[in-house]
């Protein structure tokens, strides 16, 4: 039972995080831009100065796939490339005041499909799954010994 509870919690969280990706693309097509791109937008909004490989990293895309969307974000002026001052071959990267508009419009956008996602639910029970929620994210992001996982994983299957 264990296992399937885990299994459970696993695939729920991705289910929800596809389907708000989901609504997120559709959204902000109406803006011109796509779901991932709002996602770099909003990482740069939240992250200004960030490398392009460490913004791939955190949208678990191949470093070109980050420069592609980079490219056309700061072609249509959202997104600009400042040297590095610690690394001649590094760019940082930061958002163009004409971004801020669209930002704001797609924070809009982002609570009500977040309001949408919580309909029905009490202002305790948000609450509630919010902190439930960081709290799993807390223990995911604690450095676990692979020795561990392999143990635990076994005994799970075996």
């Amino acid at each position: 039972m264990c296992v399937a509870m885990q299994n459970n919690i696993a695939f729920l969280t991705s289910d929800v995080s596809r389907l708000l990706r989901k609504r997120f693309d559709v959204v902000s097509r109406r803006f011109g831009v796509t779901g991932p791109q709002w996602r770099m937008l909003a990482a740069l909004r939240r992250t200004p100065g960030v490398n392009q490989g460490a913004l791939a990293q955190w949208l678990e895309v191949e470093a070109i796939t980050a420069g592609r969307m980079i490219d056309r974000l700061e072609k249509s002026g959202m997104v600009e490339r400042r040297a590095d001052p610690n690394d001649r071959r590094a760019w940082r990267l930061f958002l163009t005041d004409a971004a801020t508009p669209l930002l704001d419009e797609l924070f809009v956008c982002a609570t009500d499909v977040f309001e949408e996602a919580q309909q029905g639910f009490t202002p305790d029970e948000s609450a509630l799954l919010l902190a439930l929620l960081e709290r799993v994210r807390a223990n995911l992001l604690e450095e676990t010994p692979p020795e561990r996982v392999i143990k635990e994983g076994a005994l799970a299957h075996g």
